[in-house]
């Protein structure tokens, strides 16, 4: 039992083959993929930090944009500013989050 038990902690090749007979599929081919989402929320986490500092009108202006779907017009009769000042706000609010995200 004991020389059992210390094969137990020997590794086997992700070649080795894993069913028997002619099911011919391997270790390896058991193991998942990497998740495509790990890198959504890497780039969320790093667009985060970047938000926190814009200041915060522009960040409010984002979060009616892209959260609360409103309209740059729209936006702008809220505020009381331009449809175009609007507009200059989110580009340069997502330049520099897009700046300070890929500076990490």
């Amino acid at each position: 039992a004991g020389m059992e038990a210390m094969d137990s902690f020997s590794a086997l090749s992700l070649d080795a083959e894993t069913g028997a007979g002619d099911d011919g599929y391997s270790l390896g081919d058991t193991m998942g993929a990497a998740d495509s989402s790990f890198d959504t929320i890497v780039d969320r986490e790093a667009a985060k930090k970047e938000l926190r500092r814009l200041p915060e009108r522009e960040r409010a202006v984002l979060y009616m944009r892209f959260f609360e779907d409103m309209t740059q017009s729209r936006i702008g009769e809220k505020l009381g500013i331009s449809q175009m000042h609007v507009s200059r706000l989110i580009s340069r609010s997502c330049a520099r989050v897009r700046k300070g995200a890929l500076a990490q």
